[in-house]
């Protein structure tokens, strides 16, 4: 099943979300984000969060068309978009696809790059899409598919990452290492339509900025 959820940030390609909502099985907006997909012409099946962006004639709009909240008290431990990816997930999401989580506050944006390396998100492909830009977690191997001098950026989280091979990028690495907090792999280019990473130990943010 596929999940989009949308959380209150900045939209940079309307079009773009507008694709990737009419293809989703379930629609979970995080509080704010609600009114994001509203303006795109679509209902989340839930709304997920403190409500504390909505106001009240927005909320009864929304249940008029069939929406369900989940309401969390504003005392909490989770953001509204964790709350809303770990619900995606509960209900069986195997793809699911997190929207408006970049720009905005860099705290909010930095808190939901964070989000996919929480461990319930094993097993589940979860990117985060802003326009032509998309964020994932590798862990063991991925597989990165677009245009031929699209770039990608392999960033390593939570410390170095060792045993990296790449096939299908510009600047291949044969058993090598990401060191944290160094750019070594910021700016690689794709080399063919599909590339694949294999990460021996760590993890790697992989973020793909497409061309067209």
């Amino acid at each position: 099943m596929r999940a989009v959820v949308m959380v209150g940030g900045v939209i940079h390609d309307s079009s773009t979300c507008g694709s990737l909502l009419r293809l989703a099985d379930l629609i979970v907006a995080a509080d704010g984000g609600a009114r994001h997909v509203l303006r795109l012409g679509f209902t989340p099946h839930v709304v997920v969060g403190d409500m504390d962006s909505l106001d009240h004639e927005q909320s009864e709009h929304l249940r008029q068309m069939g929406c369900r909240f989940l309401t969390y008290p504003a005392r909490k431990d989770e953001t509204d978009a964790e709350l809303a990816l770990l619900y995606a997930v509960k209900q069986g999401a195997d793809e699911v696809i997190i929207l408006g989580a970049l720009g905005g506050r860099i705290d909010h944006t930095l808190a939901n790059v964070l989000l996919l390396a929480l461990p319930e998100l094993r097993g589940v492909r979860v990117s985060l899409v802003d326009g032509q830009q998309e964020v994932t977690l590798i862990r063991g191997e991925g597989t990165i598919r677009g245009q031929v001098g699209d770039t990608v950026s392999l960033l390593p989280i939570a410390g170095d990452a060792e045993g990296i091979t790449t096939r299908g990028l510009e600047y291949a690495l044969h058993d090598g290492t990401l060191v944290f907090g160094r750019t070594r792999g910021v700016s690689n280019v794709l080399t063919a339509p599909t590339a694949h990473i294999s990460v021996r130990r760590g993890a790697l943010w992989c973020v793909h900025s497409k061309s067209s």
